[in-house]
């Protein structure tokens, strides 16, 4: 009964009526994936346990977005003191990743890929209201984005089973606290919003 409750909600942010000058008016959901940071260097520090399954939900969640024709955007990370340095091997997503060249591609510093970077001019410019993230780490740079986007006026959500961190009954916990939606709900919402 929650899954339907809360699934009815999530139709109704997305698809709901909003009063605008007396009259309703029709919001349509843009969506985008954010698949960030899942690069060589990073993935060996998070939990083995979570590894396989986590890449094949961000796989799929890459798939789902291409079905709809809809954008999948790559976010990496480096830094001075840490690395790894654009162009080494580390930096680099993990090989069994669907991305391609095409997809555009953010590089941040700092935990949030909002934070000093392009990110928020490339969803403007694509008319992205809605962000769906995947990646690593479900307690570091995923959920420092994910708190982030609401300051800049997105709608957020993590999608379940693929975020992975160093702990998986921390990635757990982040899941359950902050609702993220299973892949079949997603691909619900994406049949639904255009109807």
């Amino acid at each position: 009964m929650k899954k339907i409750v809360t699934l009815l909600a999530l139709l109704l942010a997305f698809q709901g009526v909003y009063a605008q000058s007396g009259e309703p008016e029709k919001v349509l959901m843009k969506p985008a994936l954010l698949v960030i940071d899942v690069q060589k260097q990073f993935l060996p520090m998070m939990s083995k346990e979570d590894q396989e399954r986590a890449l094949e939900m961000m796989n799929w969640s890459i798939w789902l977005f291409r079905q709809y024709g809809l954008p999948v955007i790559r976010v990496y990370h480096t830094s001075k003191k840490w690395g790894p340095e654009p162009g080494s091997p580390g930096f680099e997503f993990h090989d069994s990743l669907k991305i391609e060249q095409s997809d555009p591609k953010v590089i941040k510093t700092y935990p949030s890929a909002f934070n000093k970077t392009e990110l928020n001019n490339l969803l403007k410019d694509k008319g992205i209201n809605t962000l769906f993230l995947c990646g690593l780490s479900s307690v570091g740079c995923v959920l420092a984005t994910y708190m982030d986007a609401a300051n800049y006026d997105y709608e957020a959500f993590l999608i379940r089973d693929a975020i992975i961190g160093h702990d998986a009954q921390y990635t757990n916990q982040v899941e359950a606290i902050f609702n993220a939606l299973d892949i079949n709900t997603i691909s619900y919402m994406f049949k639904t919003r255009k109807e």
